[in-house]
């Protein structure tokens, strides 16, 4: 009979979804016993998956406990700063190779999002979507690669800056932008709207966690 239980490989997809998903949050601990019963694998996998998620500074050490790490203000800027060259990039790119039908895959998921706007959580997966289909439109697969890296470390944020009052429609309306962009074939204008909208999310994270740390006083 033919072994159908998750690999090792699995394992580590399990976990790394688990932390996208924001099932575990910066600073959860992890327990490979736990781990390996929710998911059903033995211990082995789950702990070889932690040792290499800990080494992509997905997880770090707290004691003995391994944990969901966290951005701190100088890690935070330096991701968005690698996130605005390689978006922008991969923008200017889709404007170059992008077929029509992965324009109008783009088309129709702002149509779509449009009914998620007061919806912080479902319209951040919609983003993540959103920005994926621009990466793929690259047609560019180590550049694709490089962005999987940076949206992966993305989950270390414990909050969505889409949840800010307004934020959520100011995003959509920029996701226009960048799709009209590249629907025209105008790299320039795909790279600087995209750039822009990274600027924009990181000026609003930056302003909640500011008012995380006023309420906290």
């Amino acid at each position: 009979m033919q072994d159908t239980r998750p690999s090792q490989k699995d394992a580590y997809g399990l976990i790394l979804e688990s932390i996208d998903s924001g099932a575990y949050r910066p600073g959860d601990r992890l327990v490979e016993s736990e781990l390996a019963d929710r998911f059903g694998v033995s211990r082995t996998p789950v702990r070889e998956a932690l040792q290499r998620l800990e080494t992509q500074g997905m997880l770090s050490r707290d004691g003995r406990s391994l944990i969901v790490a966290s951005l701190d203000h100088t890690q935070l800027a330096e991701l968005y700063v690698v996130r605005g060259e390689l978006e922008g990039l991969a923008a200017r790119l889709a404007a170059r190779h992008a077929a029509p039908e992965e324009v109008r895959v783009l088309r129709d998921m702002l149509e779509a999002d449009q009914a998620l706007v007061d919806d912080p959580a479902a319209l951040a997966r919609a983003n993540r979507r959103f920005h994926k289909q621009i990466h793929l439109a690259s047609h560019n697969r180590f550049l694709v690669r490089q962005l999987d890296l940076v949206h992966r470390s993305m989950a270390l944020l414990a909050s969505t800056s889409l949840a800010a009052e307004g934020r959520g429609r100011g995003a959509l309306e920029e996701h226009a932008a960048i799709v009209a962009a590249i629907e025209a074939g105008d790299g320039d204008a795909a790279d600087r709207a995209l750039r822009d909208h990274i600027s924009h999310a990181f000026v609003t994270r930056l302003k909640l966690d500011a008012a995380k740390v006023e309420a906290a006083r």
